[in-house]
């Protein structure tokens, strides 16, 4: 005996059973009891398709501007390899720091 109750599988034969004949042109009623069974609202259907894609956006947002650079430091830093312009972006924070306002 694995200690589960005899109506769980009876219960789990009649789902079975029930998706595998689903009635013709009748809606899912959902019981409301399971919050996980309920049908989704078209908002809620729309949103999950609606998919912005791209990065999350963090407090700290960057923003994209174009810099021209001597070609060394260019090579300097993408010669480190992938992350090189996070690395560019640290760089210069460590100098904003190291020289506070007057």
């Amino acid at each position: 005996m694995n200690g589960l109750p005899m109506n769980l599988n009876e219960q789990k034969k009649q789902a079975l059973e029930a998706t595998a004949n689903p009635p013709i042109n009748e809606d899912f009623v959902w019981d409301g009891k399971d919050e996980d069974d309920r049908p989704l609202s078209r908002k809620e259907m729309l949103t999950g398709i609606r998919n912005k894609g791209g990065l999350p956006v963090s407090e700290n947002s960057k923003k994209i501007t174009t810099i021209r650079l001597d070609a060394r430091i260019l090579e300097f830093f993408k010669s480190r390899g992938k992350g090189w312009q996070t690395h560019i972006n640290d760089v210069l924070q460590e100098y904003i720091n190291s020289h506070p306002k007057a």
